[in-house]
C-alpha cells in the first residue's frame, strides 16, 4: 500500500497534470518554467541522493524503518499540500511552489528508499521478485484511481467548465484560476495520509531503540567502509548500480518531459492529458503484472534488458512525431482546430508508442528493485538501496540539464527530449555486464 499511497505524487504532480500546468498554466513563458521545473527537479533529486545512502548506513546499524518512513513523509505532506499557492499569473510565488516540490520529492525518495529495505525481511528471497512486482502494479493502479477522480471529477477544461467525463464538477472550483490543477498537490497529500497507514499499523518492522550518537557513528563507518570497498569486494552491485543510474536517469527524463512535449506539439489541455495519463497507467500496470509473473520464474536481469529495450523503441517512436509527421519523416494531415480526442493520425501514433514506454516502465523499475534485493549482502539491505536511490538520482539532474542546453543549441523540443536516449542505451549496455544469481 505504500506504493499506492506514493503514486499519486508522480503520476499527478510529476507526470500529467501539475508539471505541465506549471510550465504552460502558471508561467507566463512555457519555456523559462520549464527551464526553472528541470532545475528544481534537478536540485531535489541530487538532495535526495546525497542524503540516501548516509541515512540507510545509519538505519542499517541496527534502526527500524518505519521511523524514518513516518519522518520524510511529513516532507511530503507539507511539500504537496503548498503546491496550492500556485495560483496563475502569481510569479512571486514561484520561489515558494518550487520549494515545496523541492521538498515532496525528497520526502518521497528518501521514504521509498527505507520502504525498499523493508522487503527482504517480509518475504523469502525467491518471492522477493513477486513482491516487488506486485507493489509497482498495485501503486500504478494506485495512480489510475488517483488520475480518474482528479480528472473525471475535479480538475474541469477552462473552456467548457467539464471534467474528462463530461461532468460538472464535484467541488465548485473556480477554474479561471486552475484550482483544479492546483488542488492535485492537496488531494495527493491527503491520499498519502490515508493509505500509507496499513504500513504504519499493520506491517512488521525490526525492533531498536532512537538513533544515539554511537548508532550514528556506526551507520557513518558503516558508509565510509562500504564506499571505500564497493568497488573491491562488491564490483557487480557497483556495476549494476551505475547501469542502474543511466537508465534510470533516461527513464526519468523521458516521463518527465513527455507530457509537457505532448501538450506542446498538440495543444493537449486537461482533457486530453488526462486520458493519456489513464491508458498509460492502465498499460503500466498490466506490464508490471507481466513481468511479475516473469521475474522469478526468468530472472530480473532478463525481465530488465528485455523492457528497457521496448522503452527504447517507444522512446524513439515518441519523438520521431510531431505535428505533421510520424516517423520522423512520414507526413501526416496536422491536428485540425476543435477536433476530437486523439483526432489526429500524429497523436494516435504518439499514443501508440508511449504504450510501449507504458508497458516497458513498470517492469522495468520493479525488477531493478528485485534485482537489487537479491544482490546484496543481507546486512546491508537499507545501505545499499540507499546506494539503489542514490544510483537513481545522483545524475538525475543531468538528463534534465541536457535536455535544457540541447534544446537551447537546436531550438526543437524534440532533439532536446531526445537527449535521454543516450542514458538509455548506456545503461541498457552496462547491464549486459552485470552477473544475476543462480537460480534468480
Amino acid at each position: 500500500m505504500f506504493d499506492w499511497a506514493t503514486q499519486p505524487f508522480y503520476t499527478l504532480i510529476v507526470t500529467f497534470l501539475f508539471a505541465p500546468y506549471f510550465v504552460n498554466g502558471f508561467m507566463d513563458d512555457p519555456a523559462y518554467g520549464q527551464t526553472l521545473w528541470a532545475y528544481a527537479t534537478g536540485a531535489a533529486q541530487l538532495v535526495a541522493a546525497a542524503l540516501a545512502p548516509v541515512l540507510g548506513a545509519i538505519a542499517d546499524a541496527g534502526l527500524p524503518r518505519k521511523p524514518w518512513i513516518a519522518g520524510f513523509s511529513v516532507l511530503l505532506v507539507v511539500g504537496l499540500s503548498g503546491l496550492w499557492f500556485a495560483a496563475p499569473g502569481d510569479l512571486s510565488a514561484v520561489p515558494l511552489v518550487l520549494l515545496c516540490f523541492g521538498i515532496a520529492t525528497i520526502g518521497a525518495e528518501l521514504a521509498t528508499v527505507f520502504n525498499n529495505a523493508m522487503m527482504p525481511d517480509l518475504v523469502p528471497d525467491k518471492r522477493l521478485g513477486m513482491l516487488s512486482s506486485v507493489g509497482w502494479a498495485t501503486g500504478y493502479v494506485g495512480g489510475l484511481v488517483s488520475l480518474a477522480l482528479v480528472a473525471g471529477l475535479i480538475v474541469t477544461d477552462p473552456n467548457t467548465g467539464k471534467t474528462l467525463f463530461g461532468l460538472e464538477p464535484i467541488f465548485a472550483l473556480d477554474a479561471a484560476a486552475h484550482e483544479g490543477d492546483r488542488l492535485v498537490g492537496p488531494f495527493s497529500a491527503a491520499w498519502y495520509l490515508i493509505f500509507a497507514l496499513p504500513l504504519f499499523l499493520f506491517t512488521p518492522d525490526r525492533r531498536g531503540g532512537a538513533p544515539g550518537p554511537g548508532v550514528v557513528r556506526e551507520g557513518l563507518r558503516q558508509l565510509r567502509d562500504s564506499v571505500r570497498n564497493l568497488m573491491r569486494n562488491h564490483r557487480n552491485v557497483a556495476l549494476f548500480l551505475l547501469a542502474r543510474m543511466l537508465y534510470a536517469d533516461g527513464l526519468g527524463a523521458i516521463f518527465a518531459f513527455g507530457a509537457i512535449y505532448a501538450a506542446s506539439i498538440f495543444g493537449w489541455g486537461t482533457a486530453e492529458l488526462g486520458l493519456f495519463g489513464i491508458v498509460l497507467t492502465v498499460t503500466a500496470t498490466i506490464g508490471a503484472c507481466v513481468g511479475a509473473l516473469l521475474d522469478d520464474r526468468t530472472g530480473s536481469k532478463r525481465v530488465i534488458v528485455f523492457t528497457l529495450v521496448l522503452f527504447i523503441v517507444g522512446s524513439i517512436g515518441v519523438l520521431s512525431v510531431d505535428p505533421d509527421e510520424v516517423l520522423f519523416f512520414v507526413p501526416v494531415t496536422p491536428k485540425a482546430n476543435g477536433s476530437g480526442l486523439f483526432a489526429s493520425a500524429g497523436e494516435r501514433a504518439y499514443l501508440a508508442f508511449a504504450v510501449l514506454i507504458g508497458l516497458a516502465s513498470g517492469p522495468v523499475q520493479a525488477s531493478s528493485r528485485a534485482l537489487l534485493a537479491r544482490l546484496c549482502p543481507p546486512d546491508k539491505t537499507t545501505e545499499f538501496f540507499g546506494f539503489f536511490a542514490f544510483s537513481g538520482k545522483i545524475t538525475a539532474f543531468a538528463a534534465p540539464l541536457a535536455i535544457g542546453a540541447a534544446t537551447a543549441l537546436t531550438g526543437s523540443q524534440r532533439l532536446g527530449i531526445s537527449a535521454s536516449i543516450v542514458f538509455l542505451i548506456g545503461g541498457l549496455l552496462l547491464l549486459f555486464w552485470v552477473r544475476a544469481p543462480r537460480g534468480s
